[in-house]
């Protein structure tokens, strides 16, 4: 069987788009009748990491691929690239901007959210330049 693949648009600085690549996902996933603790994961996974490229990158793309024993998530942004990984891993902190504090966002949970509700995570940055998260979720 070869992997399905959806990929996604993410517009920056679009609050009120932000999360319809989840939403999409999930119900895909949900057509090809996945468990919901799979879909869960995955939608948290995918909007955590919407909202952090809406707040800190301007957008991206979000690609999902699934395959016979996991579902891979990328996330991959031109933004301005994580100075310090460590830091941003600790819950709570964050560099989320007035507005987006404004809108409830900026919490500083997405990457750690995103660590905890996948099966493995690499983040590849490079300040300037931008950054690709990928997290995988096994399925069997």
């Amino acid at each position: 069987m070869a992997d399905i693949v959806f990929e996604y648009q993410v517009d920056g600085s679009d609050y009120h788009r932000a999360g319809e690549a989840s939403r999409s996902t999930k119900s895909n996933l949900k057509k090809l009748g996945f468990p919901s603790d799979i879909i869960r994961r995955v939608g948290i996974c995918m909007y955590e990491g919407e909202i952090n490229m809406v707040i800190h990158a301007d957008g991206g793309v979000a690609k999902v691929v699934i395959g016979l024993d996991d579902i891979t998530i990328i996330l991959k942004d031109k933004g301005p690239g994580i100075p310090n990984i460590d830091l941003a891993m600790q819950e709570g902190w964050s560099t989320a901007d007035a507005q987006a504090n404004d809108l409830g966002f900026g919490a500083g949970m997405g990457l750690p959210n995103m660590k905890r509700c996948s099966d493995e995570m690499n983040i590849d940055t490079v300040v300037g330049e931008g950054t690709t998260v990928t997290m995988k979720i096994k399925t069997k």
